[in-house]
């Protein structure tokens, strides 16, 4: 059985390019809560350096639209370039609209209604 952390990163793996994902709603989609966030985090900041390019760690970002990095590895300024180089665009306050670029999921995935 995978861990937590291999499932993360297999499902930021299928973010798609031009979209972007929150760290609760990987979580979620691993474990059908959202108090997993965290841990989501934790398995982006421990990709080296040759994981790192495989995985899209760029395209996560929290829940209020903005990059939340705190890993020395990975800068903001990096994941602001990545992310804009995929054609997602800043406001004037830093955010994402995450209801124009938010990903919705895996196809046939449905959001429950209170999520």
């Amino acid at each position: 059985m995978a861990s937590t952390f291999e499932r993360a990163i297999e499902m930021v793996k299928r973010v798609p390019e031009g979209e972007v994902s929150t760290y609760g709603q990987i979580a979620y989609l691993i474990s059908g809560t959202r108090r997993g966030a965290r841990v989501v985090g934790y398995a982006l900041a421990a990709l080296d350096e040759a994981e790192a390019e495989c995985v899209p760690w760029w395209r996560i970002i929290n829940a209020k639209g903005r990059i939340s990095i705190s890993h020395l590895r990975f800068s903001v300024d990096e994941q602001r370039r990545r992310l804009e180089s995929e054609g997602i665009e800043f406001d004037e306050n830093d955010r994402v609209d995450l209801s124009r670029y938010g990903w919705d999921g895996p196809p046939g995935f449905f959001w429950p209604d209170d999520e």
